[in-house]
This record gives C-alpha cells, structure tokens and sequence, in this order.
C-alpha cells in the first residue's frame, strides 16, 4: 500500500516538476494553508456598502429562483411565514431547526401556525432554518451543521424558509470562511471545522430530463429567503 502511494505521489511530483516533501517544501505547505489567501473577488462584491450588499444578495437570489421579503425585526418572521404558507396554500404545520438565532421568534403571535422544534422527516413540507451567512457576490446561503441544527433540515422539507438577518450578508465567499474561522478557533489557535459546510443557491434543480429544468429533484422546490434588517443604515 505504501508503495503505491509513493509510486503515485512521485508521479504527480513528476509532472508539476517538483521534488520531494522536504522540510522546505513542507514548511512553504504549512505557511500556504496558513495564509489563506484570498482568490480572485469580483469587484461587484467588493466595492459595495451593506446596503448594496444586501440589494445584489436578493438579485442574485432571485435571478435563480429564490424568493426574498425584508422585515423589520424577528418579530414579523410569523406574519411573513403565515402569509408565504397561504400564498402557495401549504399548510401550517413546520420543521423549525433547534437553532438559538431562531429561538426570539415569536410563534405565538399567530396561533394557526404549528411549528415544531427538531429534525425534518419526509412528512415535512415545510421547514424553518437559519443560516450562517450569505455571499452578495451569487446570491448564496452559507449554512453550517452544529448541536441540534441537523442538516437534512436544509435539503429534506419541499419549502425551505431562511431567516437571515441583514448583517450576516456578507460580500464573498471568503469573508464567509473568514467568519467561521474565526467563530471556530479555539483559544490554543486551532480551528475545529464543522462536520457539514453547505453552500445553497437558490432550490434544487436539475436538467438531467430532457435538458428541461426541473425544481425540487435533489431537495427543496421552493426557497424563500427572509432578510431581518433590525439594524438599518442610516
């Protein structure tokens, strides 16, 4: 086994005309992934303030499907979510991930809707998540595993609803590593990565039918994105 993998790392080194894993070539290794440097960024990401920010994260959103409401405060998430709900005559029954950005949420506010705190199951049309951040730059939730907040939650109700608040709309992909790296770091310096990173734009699709587009093959049909901006610019 060792052999092989020798044989095969050789051959690699062969043809990018690099020689062996010595401590130099390690140590250029080690200072590379500590970096972290930044790849190519389009200026359209990089250049814009929060609040053109937020207005290229919802084009992008909706230039692939998505659909998006901004709201005041958490306070408003259940009458945006009740109306969403009869607007596509789904019913009120949801999955709400046990996610504690979600617990100020007040549900009672409308009494008709049944949310359940927990894990989707296939009887769930319609779940209620959080996310971690979102890229301006394609419109693209960024969502992390973690205690309680089970990943099929993101994938296996047919109506995915994002609470998102306007701050965590971030310009590129990057600054989202950045953030988690930085929310992950131990105080001895490591970095404890997530079991599941998911990255979500717009609902599922697939063209694999005929080349004709189909929603919800691989996971939700519907994706509706509710931006919580309780801090405005001014």
């Amino acid at each position: 086994m060792a052999d092989s993998r020798d044989r095969i790392l050789g051959n690699l080194r062969r043809s990018l005309r690099r020689g062996g894993a010595g401590d130099g070539a390690a140590a250029a290794v080690r200072a590379r992934l500590a970096e972290h440097r930044a790849n190519t960024i389009p200026a359209r990401a990089t250049e814009l303030d929060r609040d053109g920010r937020i207005h290229l994260f919802q084009a992008m959103a909706e230039e692939v499907a998505a659909t998006v409401t901004h709201l005041a405060s958490l306070d408003d998430v259940p009458a945006a979510v009740a109306d969403y709900l009869a607007q596509h005559n789904l019913p009120s029954d949801m999955v709400v991930t046990e996610d504690p950005e979600l617990d100020p949420i007040p549900w009672q506010q409308r009494p008709t809707l049944t949310p359940r705190k927990g894990v989707a199951t296939g009887d769930d049309l319609v779940g209620v998540t959080g996310a971690f951040a979102a890229v301006a730059e394609t419109g693209t939730l960024m969502l992390v595993s973690g205690a309680g907040m089970a990943t099929r939650n993101n994938f296996l109700p047919d109506n995915h609803i994002v609470v998102l608040r306007a701050d965590q709309i971030v310009p590129s992909y990057e600054e989202g590593w950045e953030r988690l790296r930085a929310l992950k770091t131990l105080t001895d310096g490591k970095f404890t990565m997530p079991r599941t990173v998911n990255f979500i734009t717009g609902p599922s699709r697939t063209a694999d039918i005929e080349l004709k587009i189909e929603l919800g093959a691989h996971g939700p049909r519907r994706l509706h994105i509710l931006i919580v901006d309780d801090t405005p610019s001014d």
